[in-house]
């Protein structure tokens, strides 16, 4: 797994753990945490997919 997938993956658990506390606490800052665990999510997504794309690319280019 790339290095930028985990830490944007690290960064997505810990926006939902921040997110459970906030609205635990009864803060709504907890909906800017849960917008922030989408976009770390779907980064990590992103570089995963192209690390495949690009090791899939090299192996047709042998």
């Amino acid at each position: 797994m790339p290095r930028l997938a985990l830490y944007a993956l690290a960064v997505c658990v810990l926006t939902v753990v921040a997110a459970v506390v906030s609205f635990v606490q009864g803060s709504w800052l907890g909906v800017v945490w849960v917008l922030l665990a989408g976009v770390s999510s779907n980064m990590a997504w992103y570089y995963l997919r192209r690390d495949r794309a690009s090791a899939r690319t090299a192996h047709q280019n042998r």
